[in-house]
């Protein structure tokens, strides 16, 4: 009787390890950044690593065709996001030696 009581204290603390783990990555991968460009580097936009634009740089020369501009940046901040998507799920990978825990992704912010 009492082992099965050892089991749930050591399962529960392997579940605090593991939450102590996941706040770590999310902190740690808040300061990655990911970039991605478009139209040939004329939009550069970087994110983090839970997604959130931080950074867009515009040249000049395309300022003129304000459509094509909002399509190139449109496009540089979803080609950076799903780097950091990618990036967040190797990390994870990492954490978990390869497991596929379910519910873990979302901890890590939007995806």
């Amino acid at each position: 009787m009492f082992g099965k009581l050892g089991d749930l204290a050591n399962i529960m603390k392997q579940a605090k390890e593991m939450g102590g783990k996941i706040q770590q990555m999310q902190e740690s991968m808040q300061a990655l950044r990911f970039e991605a460009d478009s139209g040939a580097g004329a939009v550069n936009a970087t994110v983090n690593g839970k997604l959130e634009l931080i950074g867009l740089k515009i040249s000049p020369e395309i300022t003129g065709d304000v459509e094509m501009l909002e399509d190139l940046v449109r496009s540089a901040v979803c080609a950076a996001q799903r780097k950091a998507s990618e990036g967040m799920k190797l990390e994870m990978a990492k954490m978990t030696g390869g497991l596929n825990l379910p519910g873990l992704e979302g901890l890590m912010g939007p995806q």
